[in-house]
């Protein structure tokens, strides 16, 4: 018989460290729109502040939890072979 290719499942899944780089890069975009968003309303830097990281912490470990249950589904991924 001729060499037929073995059949072969390949998982692309990212490491802890990807989505916390992925995670912190976000992150500061974030603390900077909700910066804005926080002194806009407040005019306070102090109370501008405090909205900052309480929403930020929040968010991260959110964030963070979410790409992590993300990566246990193939769904949209697509892997190219050359």
């Amino acid at each position: 018989m001729l060499n037929e290719p073995e059949s072969k499942k390949l998982v692309f899944t990212e490491s802890r460290l990807r989505s916390l780089v992925k995670t912190v890069s976000y992150r500061i975009l974030s603390i900077i729109g909700t910066g804005i968003l926080s002194w806009i309303i407040t005019r306070n830097f102090l109370e501008t502040v405090s909205i900052t990281v309480a929403v930020q912490v929040y968010l991260t470990a959110l964030y963070y939890s979410w790409e992590r249950m993300w990566d246990r589904f193939d769904w949209g991924r697509k892997i190219d072979i050359a």
